[in-house]
């Protein structure tokens, strides 16, 4: 019957596409050539801002590392952010008290008004100062969040990209540090491979993402975006990343350039954070029309950013179609009816369940390798474990994106800051900050 056959159909791509695109990704991500610039570096000035609302269990540390990221070659301003904090931020902050530690504090009216606002205002700090000295065009201004390390010599890295005046930006790697809880392998899993995987083909097409941790951008690029480069969106750094696309920067991917952070823990923090960023991805869909008709951004990497920026509002259908598919092979293997010749004549619903089963978990099993052969940091068992429960951690993301929707179609904006737990990580020493 025609409709067994189109539900055949549709099976076989799902049993096949799934599994191709992550082990494609696996093989790039694994075996890409090193694309970062060779030759002399820039010195380039570096102010590193950090973001701050009731961060004092994890403030600390953060500055310690973002301060002896400082060389002589690269050196390096700290700017915290404090928006409005009403726990011991400000203390904490004020204790520390090192040369090129500044502080920037926000009061009601003008606090809590999102990140993007914060980072406007740290902004228009450095951009002050630096036309003032005379150092705008050799500035460069990171993000690195509440509970972000930035790994010793990251910043050597990241200037090398720079030598080529044509990048505006660059974006770091991300892994997360807490990695002894469940949830948190799961995200290191997905950001220290699998969008590490997808970083590294963007930054091959040219169609590389920012991301709320890890970003660096010339002041110059921010200064053609004008007074406030950082928008009220929820994604704020996915937009920032699409204007300078817009405006013709090249954005680079520094694989060898490694940011940490503290992977959220428990489930309901899990999928109202993820709800936050696929609603910042529904709010992007404006940017659709301002790609296609930027003579900047062409070929592949349009279809990438078409495809990044349309899948959030297919996700909430697609993950209909595929709970009906699951449903039907379900109803088949209590029944012992056959779906239509799923993979090939005679063949029975029961082995379609086995084989659909076996294209779920491949890929997870597959990236817990990876990671496994990449990082060395884990032991082999437990991150073929963590693979096996991937594709379940991603129906997390699928909830999330209903959440998303209703939010995005209902109206609500606002969103909550996600908690910190007391950091595990080694502090650095508070002599070595100098």
């Amino acid at each position: 019957m025609r409709g067994s056959s189109e539900l055949a159909g549709l099976m076989i791509v799902l049993l096949v596409a799934w599994p191709a695109y992550n082990l494609g990704l696996a093989l790039f991500a694994s075996w890409r050539p090193r694309r970062a610039p060779r030759g002399p570096v820039p010195t380039l000035q570096f102010w590193i801002v950090i973001p701050a609302l009731n961060e004092e269990r994890v403030v600390a540390a953060t500055v310690r590392a973002a301060l002896l990221l400082h060389t002589p070659f690269t050196p390096v301003r700290v700017l915290v952010v404090d928006d409005g904090s009403d726990d011991g931020t400000l203390r904490v902050l004020e204790a520390l008290e090192r040369p090129r530690l500044h502080v920037l504090r926000r009061q009601p009216p003008d606090a809590r008004k999102g990140k993007g606002e914060a980072l406007n205002e740290a902004y228009r700090y450095i951009r002050d100062r630096a036309v003032q000295s005379g150092t705008a065009d050799s500035c460069v201004v990171g993000v690195i969040d509440g509970d972000g390390r930035g790994a010793p010599g990251m910043l050597h890295e990241i200037a090398g990209y720079f030598a080529d005046p044509g990048v505006g930006a660059v974006q770091c790697r991300v892994r997360i540090h807490n990695r002894e809880r469940l949830f948190g392998f799961l995200q290191d899993l997905e950001f220290g491979c699998v969008a590490d995987g997808a970083q590294g083909v963007r930054d091959t097409i040219g169609s590389v993402g920012l991301g709320g941790n890890g970003q660096f951008v010339r002041l110059r690029c921010l200064l053609r975006l004008g007074d406030a480069p950082w928008s009220s969106c929820l994604v704020e750094d996915l937009e920032l990343g699409l204007r300078l696309h817009v405006a013709g920067e090249r954005i680079r991917y520094a694989k060898d350039a490694t940011i940490t952070q503290q992977g959220v823990v428990d489930l309901r923090s899990i999928v109202r954070q993820r709800a936050r960023w696929g609603q910042g991805n529904l709010q992007c869909l404006r940017f659709v029309s301002r790609l296609l008709g930027a003579s900047t951004v062409s070929g592949i990497a349009l279809l990438e950013f078409l495809y990044y920026l349309l899948t959030p509002w297919l996700m909430a259908p697609m993950s209909l179609a595929v709970l009906g598919l699951a449903g039907l092979l379900g109803y088949g293997a209590v029944t012992g009816q056959s779906l239509g010749g799923i993979v090939a004549v005679g063949s029975s619903a029961p082995l379609a369940g086995v084989l659909v089963l076996a294209a779920l978990l491949l890929p997870g099993l597959m990236w817990g390798l990876v990671h496994w052969l990449r990082h060395r940091d884990e032991p082999l068992w437990r991150a073929l474990l963590v693979g096996l429960l991937y594709p379940c951690f991603l129906l997390v993301g699928v909830a999330a994106s209903w959440v998303a929707l209703g939010r995005h179609l209902s109206g609500r904006r606002s969103w909550a800051k996600t908690e910190r737990l007391p950091d595990a990580v080694a502090d650095p020493a508070p002599a070595a900050a100098g």
